[in-house]
C-alpha cells in the first residue's frame, strides 16, 4: 500500500502543446519574435524542467501515480494536428521514457477541454458504437450521449471505459508504450474514497461564451430556458459551437491559417467589433437583404444583441481578465455549473445520479478542480447543494503567455492528490516583472477546523524554491515567458 504522503494522482491542464505562445512548445533555434517557428521535434526547455521537478517528487514511489490531463493539452485551434501531436509525443517521451523508470502509471485519464474538444467528438462515437449499438438490427437505437456515462470512471471495468482513439494511436508508435492506455472522460471525471470526492472539469462550462448557443436560445426562446438542466443538455446545445471555433477551425485549409488573426484581433474590442459586423454584413448579403435594408438589419434589436454578446464574451475571455482570480461572469458560471440556483445544478445532479448508480453515499467533502482560466488558485467556496461547510476549489492555471503586459495572476500549477484524496497545489510559476520573484510554492485549502495535512507538509519539505530542481525551473520559465511575450507583442503590432 502506498504511504498516506505518496502522490497518487498528478493533474495538469492547459499545456496547449503545439501553440507557439505555449511555454511547453519548443521554438526553432535563433527564431525571431517577428517570425517564430515551432520546433515539434524538440522538447521545450520549460517542459524538460517541469518533468525534472515532477521526477524529483515521484522518483522513489511505487506504484507510480496516475496522470490526469485536464484539457487543452493539445492545441487544435492554433496549430495543425500533426504539430500538436508531435509536441505531445515529446511530452510522452519525458514522462515515460524508453529504458528508464516512468513517472506515471500506464493508465492515463484525459478530460478534453475546448481547444482539444474534437478529440472528444471522435471518442464520443467510439463510446456509442461500443456501449449503445445493440447486436440485433431490428432493435431501436438509443440517442447518442454527449458525455461519458460514468463520472466515477475508475469504478468502470476497463473494457467499458472510453479509450482515446487518436491519442492511443500515438502511444502505439512507441514500443515501451504499447501497453499504456489513455482513457477519455468528458466533461467531468470523478474520484471517490469513502466520504471524500474530487471532481475534475476543464472549466470551459463556467465561462458563458462556451454556452453561447444556450444563451442565444434563451434570448430567442425564453420559454425554453428552464429546459437546460443537465451536463448532457449543456454539451448537446453547445458542442458544435465549441468544436467549430476552438477545436477544428484552425485546420480548415488556407482559411485555417487566418484563424490566428481572429484570435489576435479578439484582444482589441474595436478591431473585433468591426470583424463581427463585417461577418454579419456578409451573412445578410448572402441572405438576400438589400443594401437599403442592411443598415436597419444591423441595427435591429436581435442582431445588435447577438453582436454585443459575441464582442463582450470573445474580447474579454476569462483568461484575459487580469485583475481578479475569477471575473463576476466566471464566479456566477462556477456557481451555476457546480451548484445551480437551487442546489441541483448540472454537476451536482450528475454526482448524485452516479452515487445512486454505484450505491455510494454522496461525498461529505467534495473538492472541485478545474483549469481553463490560466490563473492558478485555491479557495473554499460555499455551495448549498453539497455536504460539508465548504467545497475547496483548485485551479491548475496554464502554460501560455497571452497578455501584452505582465499578469501576476497568470501562471501554471500542478494539482497533486494522495490515496486519501488530500489535495495540494504545486504553484510552479506566476508571471512577474522581476525574474527573482519566480518561485515554486505549495498551497492547500485545509479541511475546516484542521491544520495542514501530512501530505501538504511532506510536499513542502521537498520543495525548496532556491535549490535544484526548483531554482533551475524558475530561472528557465522567467526567461521563456518574456520570449513568448515579445512574440505576442510583435504579432499584434504587425496587424495594426
Amino acid at each position: 500500500m502506498p504511504a498516506d504522503t505518496d502522490i497518487r494522482y498528478v493533474c495538469l491542464s492547459d499545456l496547449h502543446l503545439g501553440a507557439e505562445l505555449s511555454l511547453l512548445t519548443s521554438l526553432m533555434p535563433g527564431t525571431s519574435p517577428g517570425s517564430p517557428q515551432v520546433d515539434p521535434k524538440q522538447a521545450s526547455l520549460v517542459l524538460v524542467e517541469l518533468m525534472n521537478c515532477l521526477r524529483y517528487l515521484i522518483k522513489d514511489q511505487s506504484p507510480k501515480p496516475t496522470l490526469i490531463l485536464l484539457g487543452d493539452i493539445l492545441e487544435l485551434a492554433l496549430a495543425n494536428d500533426n504539430v500538436a501531436a508531435m509536441v505531445f509525443e515529446r511530452f510522452l517521451e519525458l514522462a515515460m521514457p524508453a529504458g528508464e523508470e516512468p513517472l506515471f502509471d500506464k493508465k492515463i485519464f484525459y478530460i478534453p477541454g475546448n481547444h482539444d474538444h474534437h478529440l472528444w467528438e471522435t471518442d464520443r462515437e467510439t463510446q456509442y458504437v461500443s456501449n449503445y449499438l445493440p447486436t440485433h438490427p431490428q432493435d431501436p437505437l438509443e440517442i447518442p450521449r454527449h458525455i461519458t456515462k460514468n463520472i466515477f470512471m475508475e469504478l468502470v471495468d476497463d473494457k467499458n471505459k472510453v479509450r482515446s482513439f487518436f491519442l492511443n494511436g500515438l502511444l502505439q508508435r512507441y514500443d515501451n508504450l504499447k501497453t499504456s492506455i489513455i482513457y477519455t472522460a468528458y466533461p467531468n471525471f470523478g474520484l471517490i474514497r469513502g466520504n471524500r470526492g474530487v471532481i475534475f472539469h476543464h472549466g470551459h462550462f463556467i465561462e458563458s461564451i462556451y454556452l453561447l448557443m444556450t444563451t442565444l436560445k434563451n434570448l430567442i426562446f425564453p420559454a425554453q430556458k428552464a429546459l437546460t438542466r443537465t451536463v448532457d443538455d449543456l454539451e448537446a446545445e453547445n458542442f458544435a459551437w465549441i468544436d467549430f471555433f476552438w477545436s477544428t477551425l484552425g485546420r480548415s485549409g488556407d482559411w485555417g491559417k487566418d484563424v490566428e488573426i481572429i484570435y489576435d484581433k479578439m484582444q482589441d474590442e474595436k478591431q473585433f467589433r468591426t470583424l463581427v459586423e463585417n461577418l454579419a454584413t456578409g451573412l445578410a448579403a448572402k441572405a438576400g437583404i438589400s443594401s437599403t435594408d442592411l443598415g436597419g438589419w444591423l441595427e435591429s434589436k436581435i442582431t445588435k444583441k447577438i453582436i454585443d454578446v459575441l464582442v463582450d464574451k470573445l474580447v474579454y475571455p476569462e483568461c484575459a481578465q487580469t485583475e481578479e482570480r475569477l471575473s463576476v461572469d466566471a464566479e456566477q458560471g462556477l456557481a451555476a455549473y457546480v451548484n445551480g440556483d437551487d442546489g441541483n445544478g448540472p454537476l451536482r445532479t450528475q454526482i448524485f445520479e452516479d452515487c445512486v448508480y454505484w450505491k455510494l453515499k454522496f461525498p461529505e467533502q467534495t473538492t472541485f478542480v478545474f483549469g481553463h482560466t490560466h490563473k492558478p488558485f485555491e479557495i473554499p467556496y460555499k455551495f448549498s447543494g453539497y455536504l460539508g461547510e465548504t467545497v475547496p476549489v483548485y485551479n491548475t492555471g496554464g502554460w501560455v503567455v497571452e497578455t501584452q503586459k505582465t499578469s501576476p495572476l497568470h501562471g501554471g500549477a500542478v494539482v497533486l492528490l494522495n490515496e486519501n484524496l488530500d489535495v495540494a497545489s504545486l504553484h510552479l510559476y506566476n508571471e512577474a516583472d522581476d525574474p527573482a520573484k519566480y518561485q515554486v510554492k505549495v498551497s492547500e485549502v485545509p479541511q475546516p477546523g484542521q491544520g495542514h495535512s501530512d501530505f501538504f507538509n511532506k510536499l513542502s519539505e521537498l520543495v525548496k524554491p532556491d535549490e535544484s530542481p526548483w531554482g533551475g525551473f524558475s530561472d528557465t520559465v522567467a526567461k521563456e515567458v518574456e520570449v513568448r511575450r515579445q512574440i505576442l507583442l510583435d504579432k499584434i503590432a504587425s496587424q495594426e
